[in-house]
């Protein structure tokens, strides 16, 4: 295992290439914007453009509406790089486990529409995802076992319970709603779970929650709080998904004992 210091190597280097990328665009339009210098329009699909709105990640409503107006504007002469600017700061945050991917997939829905946002948003997902585990495994694997050792041996028993579908299983704690995704990334690696198949859990499994935050960026202008997306009916939804993802697998474990004990009979 490479030292732990490696890991804080690659994240000087992607917020290095994060900050450059944000604060040199084709032209200083959005820069100008973004620092209250000009405001080229009055409105952008009926709202205001703020005077002053800083290029960072948004945290509350009223700073993505802001960041989406923005980024809508300056959108229209330079899409190419408005997309470059969204998926790596849709990566970055997924690589190193940090939280606010329900705002990016907002923000994703408002800027490019439905039929574009899902894949690119779950495709994304699964490669930052990925990266992380990567990083996990390859520089703080020790560490994560130091640091949640009770967490750790739960989730193995699980895995173990559940090794003869594996994938059924990663795709049930994917859909479940209270799932800590961040934790599921960084322990993957210490619990043995392949790549490829991490990979494509994620990819099939947060498709449910990704569509729900697209679709509230399709009609962000009438969204009142971030709160108001996740209700106990949708919370409900994600539910039904994930223990629906739990019976092929139930059926695969009970019929491949079955058979086990047929060939031992």
């Amino acid at each position: 295992m490479a030292p732990i210091w490696g890991a804080g190597v690659v994240f000087a280097i992607a917020t290095c290439w994060l900050y450059w990328l944000s604060t040199n665009p084709p032209n200083s339009d959005l820069v100008s914007i973004a620092s209250g210098e000009t405001k080229p329009d009055p409105t952008m699909n009926g709202t205001p453009l703020p005077n002053r709105t800083e290029m960072s990640f948004p945290t509350n409503l009223e700073e993505l509406t802001s960041l989406a107006a923005i980024l809508q504007h300056y959108q229209a002469a330079h899409g190419g790089y408005v997309l470059l600017l969204f998926c790596s700061a849709y990566l970055y945050k997924q690589t190193f486990a940090i939280p606010g991917s329900v705002f990016l997939n907002i923000l994703a829905g408002a800027l490019f529409g439905m039929w574009l946002s899902l894949p690119l948003v779950c495709l994304l997902s699964a490669i930052g995802a990925t990266f992380c585990y990567l990083i996990s495994y390859n520089f703080g694997y020790s560490y994560v076992q130091q640091c949640f050792p009770d967490k750790i041996k739960i989730l193995q028993q699980k895995i173990h319970e559940n090794s003869d579908s594996l994938f059924f299983f990663l795709l049930f704690v994917r859909l479940f709603p209270m799932t800590p995704n961040w934790f599921l990334n960084l322990a993957s690696p210490v619990l043995d779970v392949p790549v490829l198949q991490f990979f494509l859990s994620v990819l099939i499994g947060l498709l449910p929650y990704n569509l729900i935050c697209i679709q509230t960026g399709c009609i962000l202008s009438q969204i009142k709080s971030i709160d108001s997306i996740f209700n106990t009916w949708t919370l409900c939804k994600l539910g039904a998904a994930a223990v629906a993802m739990l019976l092929p697998g139930v059926i695969v474990k009970k019929y491949r004992h079955k058979l086990e004990k047929i060939k031992l009979s």
